[in-house]
């Protein structure tokens, strides 16, 4: 197969899943992981995918917030299998605030049964997800007001002053991007301020984030690694990156996605 006959074939994978994984390309290919990885540089230099930890992912500017629509569309096994493990996390009784993101939607829907906790949250999504249906037999939710935003997030200090009139027991967040050195980040810098209005009502943060989010950036720091309490993500995590969050985060749980595929 030719060069470019290989770069296409990785643009279509990205473009059907959001993200691709070297060892995954290898094979799918028949060529060598070095080979991919070449590809991967080739085309990052074109501004085509971005490369990250173990893979590529689509190429969003920092400052780009893509659509929660176009979000739900990428790694949806993972999602779920994260948003089973973190929903273990969540005793009857606790108070909880949860934020918007295609994951934290994905934990929403494993909560939605659970009548005896309470959740506060800034996503229309969620809220959505906890309060249809049979109402009555699901969490008591708090949605917050404020401006919306592509994420289906309200944010802005109206959101803000809400959000600080609760405390919890443990606030779940999603993230646009984490790295070892950058911290948790978000595209939107009303998002992030509010995000850090949720980290700071609550004792334990959770992050709930697929593998793909590893190494991504986005333009605003809302928290450091070392803040966070329990990071969930997906075995699609690489060893040596394990090994790196396992000496940055409280605890590293890992989901298995293989289960929900």
């Amino acid at each position: 197969m030719l060069a470019a006959e290989r770069r296409r074939a990785i643009l279509a994978s990205l473009q059907a899943g959001g993200a691709v994984r070297v060892a995954d390309l290898a094979a799918q290919l028949s060529v060598s992981e070095m080979t991919v990885r070449r590809d991967l540089d080739v085309l990052d230099a074109q501004d085509l995918l971005r490369k990250v930890h173990g893979g590529a992912v689509t190429r969003h500017h920092r400052g780009e917030e893509p659509k929660s629509s176009e979000k739900a569309r990428h790694r949806r096994s993972e999602k779920i299998a994260i948003a089973n493990a973190a929903a273990t996390l969540v005793a009857d009784g606790m108070t909880i605030a949860i934020g918007a993101g295609t994951t934290t939607t994905e934990l929403a829907r494993v909560l939605r049964g659970r009548s005896s906790i309470t959740v506060i949250t800034n996503s229309i999504t969620v809220f959505e997800v906890l309060t249809g249906g049979d109402a009555a037999a699901g969490p008591v939710a708090y949605l917050s007001g404020g401006e919306r935003t592509p994420s289906n997030a309200l944010v802005g200090p109206i959101a803000d002053m809400a959000l600080a009139s609760f405390r919890v027991d443990a606030t779940f967040l999603g993230v646009h991007g984490f790295d070892e050195h950058a911290g948790l980040t978000s595209p939107n810098i009303a998002e992030a301020q509010t995000n850090r209005t949720m980290i700071e009502i609550g004792p334990r943060l959770v992050v709930v984030a697929d593998h793909t989010k590893y190494g991504e950036i986005g333009t605003n720091v809302f928290a450091r690694l070392d803040q966070v309490h329990t990071l969930v993500v997906d075995d699609g995590l690489a060893p040596d990156d394990r090994s790196t969050l396992e000496a940055r985060v409280g605890e590293l749980m890992i989901a298995t996605a293989s289960e929900h595929r």
